[in-house]
């Protein structure tokens, strides 16, 4: 089978909505929205309080989570492989090899990166508006509303490419997760399997929609940036 059926092949399974490779998009798309909004949480309201607040540490924390972003995937899988195992801290949950498990290895992957990010967007605003915000003795919340405000298509920025990070991992999500068929096969895993069992068909098409769905994510982080520089 050449490269040009191969694509052809890949094509009709995608527009003919396959069951079996829409389930696996659709998995992908769950398991990686749900780990960007905890991530966006506990993200956002850390780098307001990083941007906002002096403490002891500050700069500690601010050194780890920039080290953080730089760690290895399958080194997050490992971790949240042995706090779940069945002799684990956590075994009795019973979480590995769920979407759970994936949810939180993506979740622990992609905060560091909404915090950092949103920490830098925050403070370079709170520097800018503080005086003005200090002098009318505006509340913490107040305060990062407004901010906020004025950092909105950096924000959304930040988080698609947090996104964009989550839903191309395969290392951590194959460890935690065991590519299970119909249970925790994502897009990323299933490529890997079903180029190795020979389904090139099977493989390309879940190739094209994530390369479709990279485009897209990167289109819309260009088109924030770019109504970033128009609204100045």
């Amino acid at each position: 089978m050449n490269i040009i059926e191969i694509f052809t092949k890949s094509l009709f399974l995608i527009i003919s909505f396959d069951r079996d490779l829409w389930e696996i998009i659709i998995l992908s798309l769950y398991v990686s929205i749900v780990a960007l909004i905890f991530a966006s949480i506990f993200g956002l309201l850390i780098g307001y309080c990083l941007a906002l607040r002096n403490f002891l540490f500050k700069n500690f924390i601010l050194v780890v989570l920039n080290s953080l972003m730089g760690i290895p995937p399958v080194v997050v899988g490992l971790i949240v492989y042995f706090i779940f195992a069945s002799g684990g801290p956590l075994g009795v949950l019973q979480l590995l090899y769920t979407p759970y498990a994936m949810i939180i290895a993506q979740v622990i992957i992609i905060f560091p990166i909404v915090t950092s990010i949103s920490h830098e967007i925050f403070d370079q605003n709170w520097r800018e508006y503080k005086d003005q915000l200090r002098s009318i003795n505006m509340p913490f919340f107040g305060i990062a509303f407004i901010i906020t405000k004025h950092s909105y298509f950096l924000v959304i920025t930040a988080l698609l490419s947090a996104f964009g990070r989550a839903i191309s991992e395969v290392g951590a999500v194959m460890i935690v997760g065991g590519n299970i068929n119909h249970f925790t096969r994502v897009m990323t895993t299933a490529i890997s399997l079903e180029t190795r069992m020979g389904n090139l068909e099977y493989a390309m098409a879940l190739g094209i929609v994530l390369i479709l769905l990279t485009i897209i994510i990167y289109s819309l982080v260009y088109i924030f940036n770019k109504r970033k520089l128009w609204s100045k």
